[in-house]
């Protein structure tokens, strides 16, 4: 079967390569059928699991495409080259095909294409390279978004949030959260800005940042129905929490299933957080017996519960 399919794939080729030749009668080169030829040559290649072979065979149907100024052909050709790669576990080649194909879509005029080839290079690249699908899914939001396909826009913003704080780059994190935000509000999704809040919140307390963090929620009481929502109340709670030190405060509302059940990234943001100069829950039915007892430790330990705290 895998022989046959070479012997068809060389046998388009060949029809290609004469599709290609002029003479006296025939002036210009067929670029459209020679085009073709290789798409068909590609495509037997790819059947027959000669990856390497379909890649060129694509190459030259999208060289031909070119030569005949239809890009968006070109382009799809190339993307599918980039697939051949892909076949082959050579992700990074996979991805350099498939942004090129992107630049061609563009120059075309087809922008949501770009966009689309974009996000599932992102897909692609995910598993093994986190920086880079950051990378593909902002460019790709980028160009959704010049395109006013703000939800579009937005989805993919999110998915480089998550990534993001996946790896730790939490300041920029917080930046892409506000991103989002905006263009959830833009678009009146307000439940989706209760949500951000939330994440907001989380990432920059984990930043150490807790007046960024209050600024969060004050900014969301403009948020029709942000003021008292669960969202809001459970924000407050945990805002107080840190601010006081509270360690119980604060672990209730991140073990809450507000949080627990969030984006596995913020979620895990939520269970690991704790207060400054903490080490996990206060016990404080424990301790209260010893406050009875001698009131002067007690009011000692307070104090140092709040040295070097926030200010």
């Amino acid at each position: 079967m895998a022989a046959q399919k070479i012997n068809e794939a060389h046998e388009h080729i060949a029809k290609a390569e004469k599709c290609l030749k002029t003479s006296l009668t025939k002036w210009k080169p067929d670029y459209d059928s020679a085009a073709s030829e290789y798409a068909k040559a590609a495509v037997c290649f790819k059947n027959a699991k000669q990856y390497d072979q379909a890649k060129d065979a694509y190459l030259k149907e999208a060289e031909y495409h070119t030569e005949n100024k239809t890009l968006f052909h070109a382009a799809k050709a190339i993307e599918q080259a980039g697939m051949m790669m892909k076949e082959q576990k050579k992700m990074p080649e996979a991805i350099q095909y498939i942004e090129k194909a992107c630049m061609m879509y563009m120059e075309n005029g087809t922008p949501d294409t770009a966009a689309m080839a974009l996000d599932r290079a992102g897909k692609l690249i995910e598993p093994i390279n986190l920086e880079k699908a950051v990378d593909l899914y902002q460019k790709a939001a980028g160009v959704f978004e010049n395109e006013d396909r703000l939800r579009q826009a937005v989805e993919l913003l999110g998915k480089a949030s998550r990534l993001l704080v996946r790896l730790k780059r939490l300041d920029e994190a917080a930046v892409a959260l506000q991103k989002e935000k905006n263009m959830y509000k833009e678009i009146e999704n307000f439940p989706m800005c209760f949500k951000k809040t939330t994440a907001q919140v989380l990432i920059h307390l984990h930043r150490g940042d807790y007046v960024a963090a209050d600024k969060c929620v004050r900014e969301s009481y403009s948020l029709p129905g942000y003021s008292g929502s669960e969202d809001c109340i459970a924000m407050e709670t945990l805002l107080q929490g840190y601010d006081e030190q509270d360690e119980d405060q604060v672990y209730r509302v991140c073990n809450s299933p507000l949080l627990k059940y969030m984006d596995n990234d913020y979620a895990k943001l939520a269970i690991s957080l704790r207060v400054p100069g903490g080490g996990g829950k206060k016990k404080k039915a424990a301790a209260a017996p010893q406050g009875g007892a001698s009131g002067a430790p007690a009011a000692a330990d307070e104090d140092d519960d709040y040295e070097g705290g926030l200010c």
